[in-house]
């Protein structure tokens, strides 16, 4: 009974151990992750013996400012180079679609100027080599006339100034008829002949003029446009203040290309004027050569006709 008694209690005693070991292995996970979840109440004092460490990084950034300046520096440039304007392509063409309203105008005239000369040198050059021709080849036919009537058979209908020299020496020959002064006939055949001579030298100096105008006044005028467009490079400037070459560059070489278009308009000019003022002098040369032929011929029939007068009263 005794033993029964015992081996009861000693159940009890182990179920009742059994129990305190499983709520004592059921508590330790609780715990330990009540303490995992919330940090030590230590962890705060030991931020503060931290703090000297972080100093160090600072102290050790103050030495790399310059290379962070430079650096800065650096991306300034690059930004101010993209952002700072582009140099255009400074080609003729653009320039003048660039330029201001009165600098076109002034090169418009001026490329105008420049083709009336062109075109007067071909018109010239064709008019002065074919007249200088006709007056040569009409003195070369006539060389072995003996008077105005032959001379004006070898030449025939055609128009020029020595067959007008002809036709004029004839008409006051006729008009003279009965008139015994030889020396009154020759004075007023000179006069028709200085008349027809002038006449001849004002239609061969046409566009003349022209050309001296271009050749005088276009640097003037491409100098004007210069100092507009000058003038409105400045104005630019001032408005954009800035002095950076890309910004000026552009005004001023539209403006100096009006100065260019000028001297090609007027160099040509000068220089033609000159080469055909030479050539009207060779042609008035003949001109002045075929008025003496006309003379001469006239001279030797008046000569002639007095004679045959003479000849006539001796025989009666």
């Amino acid at each position: 009974m005794k033993t029964t008694t015992f081996r009861a209690s000693l159940c009890r005693a182990s179920l009742a151990a059994a129990v305190m070991l499983a709520v004592i292995a059921l508590a330790v996970p609780v715990s330990a992750q009540q303490q995992a979840a919330t940090p030590p109440a230590t962890s705060q004092p030991a931020a503060t013996p931290a703090a000297p460490p972080a100093a160090a990084p600072a102290a050790t950034a103050a030495p790399m400012a310059p290379a962070a300046e430079a650096a800065a520096s650096t991306d300034a440039g690059r930004t101010l180079k993209s952002t700072a304007p582009v140099m255009k392509e400074l080609s003729p063409w653009v320039m003048f679609m660039s330029a201001d309203i009165i600098v076109k105008a002034v090169m418009i005239g001026l490329a105008f100027a420049s083709l009336v000369t062109w075109t007067i040198f071909i018109a010239k050059s064709i008019e002065l080599t074919l007249a200088q021709g006709r007056v040569r080849a009409a003195l070369k036919k006539i060389a072995d006339a003996r008077s105005l009537a032959e001379a004006q058979f070898a030449l025939g209908a055609k128009e020029g100034i020595l067959p007008s020299f002809l036709a004029a020496a004839l008409r006051e020959a006729r008009a003279s008829a009965g008139i015994s002064s030889d020396a009154g006939i020759k004075e007023r055949a000179a006069s028709s002949f200085a008349e027809i001579a002038r006449a001849e030298s004002r239609r061969i100096r046409i566009g003349m003029g022209v050309l001296a105008t271009i050749g005088a006044t276009s640097p003037f005028v491409g100098l004007f446009g210069t100092v507009w467009g000058i003038m409105n490079s400045f104005i630019g400037i001032s408005k954009s203040q800035t002095t950076n070459l890309a910004v000026v560059a552009p005004g001023i070489a539209e403006a100096l290309l009006a100065t260019a278009i000028g001297l090609v308009a007027a160099i040509p000019a000068v220089i033609i004027y000159n080469h055909f003022a030479r050539m009207t002098k060779g042609y008035l040369e003949l001109v002045s050569r075929a008025s003496g032929a006309a003379a001469r011929l006239l001279s030797r029939d008046l000569d002639r006709s007095h004679g045959s007068v003479h000849s006539r009263t001796a025989a009666e």
